[in-house]
């Protein structure tokens, strides 16, 4: 019996590895080295003091992540494909076919996917921004120094707001497929073809989350408590967990971007309204407010829809904390899994700053 627990711990922590060396290293390193050609080229053109630079970067960037992993998913599942053949748990005919299928919109459901990632915002994303911004005094303060700090990113500080407009726009809907495309569309989607699905949610939601943790290592976070970025990362680990599980049930990544980008883009707005001059109190007023009524708008337009969306959430979140009926045989798997899980989201956080830095 001892030895059948052995072996039920051993195949839950070689599915996780297995994933991450026939995948996911993969995708890491050679995105990561696609991302060099936007670092190195974009400068000889233009001034990384320019406004223009972040925008170009990041798109830049986002093309070329919405190419490579599709790629690098098609090569490598020819190069491993006698060893993942016995691995994959799920119907797995061609992991860059699967992949693509997220991006897509069909007329029957392509005004869904627009209304989830609205209402995803409006319900989810924007009460958060707000609340952190409102019950934490100076968190809007340390999110827009910390971010703005880097080259890219110096549109924050541009007066003229026509020039932000542009760019802010550009940039955020860049990043957040970028974003969506790696944490979602890899780490959740791919990661549920191996083992189960919801460790899969929780696996990427830590790493997305630990992404903006890293905050904590910018200098800027000296002169703020050091509890923000742990705040910081409740935030993204949150709202990690439920794009995640939008992607798991649905099978669409385009809700996911809809709701990160507009998310970022207000605050965006928020941050560059501050550096204006401006505190939250104005901030709120003319720009919080107003949208946080639409919200409500919103939850009582669709609240069938939106109660039986949460009644389905939380009852796939409560799934995560259940046996694994297909591998773990006793509560002592489900804790072993639970923390080989959070072990994982760590790996993959180390593996991803140690490759961008």
């Amino acid at each position: 019996m001892k030895r059948l627990g052995q072996n039920r711990k051993k195949q839950i922590a070689l599915k996780r590895f297995r994933f991450f060396i026939y995948e996911l290293v993969w995708v890491f390193i050679i995105i990561f080295g696609l991302l060099m050609v936007p670092f190195f080229l974009i400068p000889l053109f233009i001034g990384e003091t320019s406004i223009f630079y972040g925008t170009l970067f990041y798109s830049f960037r986002a093309i070329l992540i919405l190419i490579g992993v599709p790629f690098v998913l098609f090569i490598f599942n020819l190069v491993f494909e006698p060893q993942k053949r016995d691995l994959i748990i799920e119907e797995d005919v061609s992991a860059a076919i699967g992949h693509l299928k997220l991006y897509k919109m069909t007329k029957k459901n392509y005004k869904y996917q627009i209304l989830y990632g609205i209402l995803i915002f409006f319900l989810v994303f924007l009460p958060i921004d707000f609340f952190t911004y409102l019950l934490v005094p100076g968190m809007l303060e340390y999110q827009g120094y910390a971010i703005s700090s880097m080259t890219t990113d110096l549109y924050l500080l541009e007066d003229n707001y026509f020039l932000f407009l542009i760019s802010v726009i550009v940039i955020q809907f860049s990043v957040a497929i970028s974003e969506e495309t790696i944490f979602r569309g890899v780490i959740t989607k791919r990661g549920s073809a191996y083992f189960f699905k919801y460790s899969a949610v929780i696996i990427s939601a830590l790493s997305f989350g630990l992404g903006h943790f890293a905050y904590f290592l910018d200098p800027v976070s000296i002169l703020y408590p050091f509890w923000y970025p742990i705040v910081w990362f409740i935030q993204a680990f949150f709202i990690g967990i439920i794009l995640s599980l939008l992607v798991i049930r649905r099978k669409w990544l385009i809700p996911a971007i809809i709701a990160h980008a507009l998310n970022n883009i207000f605050s965006a707005h928020a941050i560059w309204s501050m550096f204006q001059g401006n505190n939250f109190t104005i901030v709120g007023l003319f720009q919080y407010y107003p949208l946080l009524i639409i919200g409500c708008i919103l939850f009582v337009w669709y609240y069938s829809q939106i109660k039986e969306g949460l009644s389905i959430g939380l009852n796939m979140l409560k799934n995560y904390f259940k046996r694994d009926n297909t591998i773990e045989g006793t509560k002592g798997d489900t804790i072993f899994r639970v923390f080989f899980d959070i072990l994982m989201g760590l790996l993959i956080f180390i593996m991803g700053f140690m490759i961008m830095i």
